[in-house]
């Protein structure tokens, strides 16, 4: 009778293992999560990211990327578009996304039974072989009872896995737009210090002529080659910078070898005609900022993580083992054979630790995280806010530059020039309004840049991705400040 019971206990831990919910079919696919992230970054900035996970997947971007670059004056969706495919930093966060899911189906999947087999009395001489065989098939009751538990933490961290790699997404975008405004501004810059060096090589080269006749005295021909050598030093600093701020740019987009050979533009696109308010900025950024929303994800994984401990607050370790003993024995010149079937309870007992810290621990991390969300959403509305009226003042300060100091400084110079053909002033007098119309070209240049920056920010500030403040990347050229040589 003992015999007819033994399948039935060895049975029984494979039946509570296999209690398990069925795997959802998102943990198992070979891109899991990954359409998700790209529809919302799609949906965000309307462009669309790639996840390449074999040799033929890399190879395809690769040349897609080269198609879209080499020798190519790209603009700043080009730029983004290519960051967003080629930067491999942005493919570890897109695989972090699978190593979530595979986390999640691990938690779905049963535990596997643990088996046993013990053989005693090995060559026992009366009996040959062995005296007696123990075996044993042992199951943690309490993981296959807190399973459903585990599987709804690993899914909160899974969608904050994809949402996280989302916000990577925008925050790549964000970076490599400015990265783009920076490098043409730079570069923009660069030029028009480069027509302030010509017109101040003209007054040093007359300087040096009409100290040359003596109609120029030692301080007025110095003033005028400092001047020149100050605005050498400028353009250098300035070509450097450009270059810097383009390797910038080739860093965030993942170029190297033949693809680094590309151009930006000599100068940033005009400011548009007008700007209109962003009605309820603070709501948009509510809705929209994903790093809100994994703040939000993060108190849901909290809250299933105290329901987790408070499942597993007295008892931490509770297994079944079932199993059998064989027993021979010789007697008579006969071996007689005894099967006895065997079943344990093993667990803890929760006499030091009842589990209430670990519940107190679990409540403070909830409050926690309660915490953090509530400070996410008060610093997504003031980032809103600012990045709103940053966008607007910019774009005022970028008019005036265009529109009153530049067209000011081109009519002090036209008048100059009327005044050097009536030979009313000099040479030099005309070279300086000639210099300061090019700073003021330079200023409006500056201001351009500062609106473009502001306008990136505004929208990292909506969607996520952004830093926080309106206008980083470095302050703008300037000329060097000089009046001329004078008389």
């Amino acid at each position: 009778m003992r015999v007819s019971k033994l399948p039935l206990i060895l049975g029984f831990p494979l039946v509570l293992g296999a209690c398990a919910t069925a795997i959802p079919g998102a943990y198992t696919e070979s891109k899991a999560g990954f359409f998700n992230v790209s529809n919302q970054t799609s949906a965000a900035i309307g462009k669309r990211t790639a996840f390449a996970q074999t040799q033929a997947e890399n190879v395809a971007l690769k040349k897609q990327v080269h198609g879209m670059v080499h020798r190519k004056t790209i603009s700043a969706d080009t730029a983004v578009q290519v960051a967003l495919l080629n930067n491999k930093g942005l493919q570890a966060s897109y695989a972090n996304v699978g190593l979530s899911a595979a986390e999640a189906w691990q938690q779905a999947t049963p535990e596997n039974p643990v088996v046993s087999i013990g053989i005693l009395g090995i060559g026992a001489a009366e009996l040959g072989v062995y005296r007696a065989i123990e075996g044993m098939i042992a199951t943690n009751i309490l993981e296959a009872k807190t399973r459903k538990q585990r599987v709804a933490l690993a899914d909160v961290n899974f969608r904050a896995a994809q949402l996280t790699a989302v916000n990577d997404s925008l925050t790549l975008a964000n970076q490599t737009r400015q990265a783009w405004i920076n490098a043409v501004a730079a570069f923009e810059a660069a030029s028009y210090l480069k027509r302030a060096k010509a017109t101040s090589d003209a007054g040093s080269e007359l300087a040096r002529k009409l100290g040359e006749t003596g109609a120029l005295n030692n301080a007025g021909q110095a003033r005028e080659h400092a001047f020149n050598a100050e605005l050498a030093g400028q353009l250098a600093q300035a070509r450097l910078n450009a270059t810097r701020a383009k390797e910038d740019l080739t860093k965030l987009m993942g170029l190297w070898g033949t693809e680094v050979d590309y151009y930006v533009p000599d100068a940033l696109p005009a400011l548009p005609r007008s700007v209109g308010r962003v009605s309820n900025v603070e709501g948009k950024a509510l809705r929209n900022r994903v790093d809100l929303r994994v703040a939000k994800l993060g108190l849901e994984a909290q809250a299933a993580a105290f329901g987790l401990t408070d499942q597993t607050r007295l008892v931490t370790d509770l297994e079944i083992i079932a199993g059998f003993e064989t027993e021979r024995e010789a007697e008579d010149g006969e071996t007689e054979t005894e099967t006895t079937p065997q079943v344990e309870l093993e667990f803890a007992i929760p006499i030091y630790d009842t589990g209430k810290a670990r519940m107190r621990k679990a409540e403070l991390m909830y409050l926690q995280a309660a915490n953090v969300l509530a400070e996410r959403a008060v610093n997504v509305r003031s980032e809103a806010r600012g990045a709103e009226n940053s966008y607007h003042a910019s774009y005022k300060i970028a008019r005036h530059y265009r529109d009153i100091l530049v067209p000011l400084r081109v009519t002090v110079e036209e008048e100059g020039l009327l005044s050097y053909n009536g030979m009313i002033t000099n040479t030099f007098e005309l070279l300086t309004d000639v210099r300061e119309k090019l700073s003021a070209s330079l200023e409006a240049a500056n201001a351009k840049r500062e609106f473009f920056m502001a306008q990136a920010d505004l929208t990292a500030a909506i969607y996520g991705g952004g830093s926080g403040s309106a206008g980083a990347g470095g302050e703008g050229a300037t000329l060097a400040a000089g009046g001329g040589a004078g008389h």
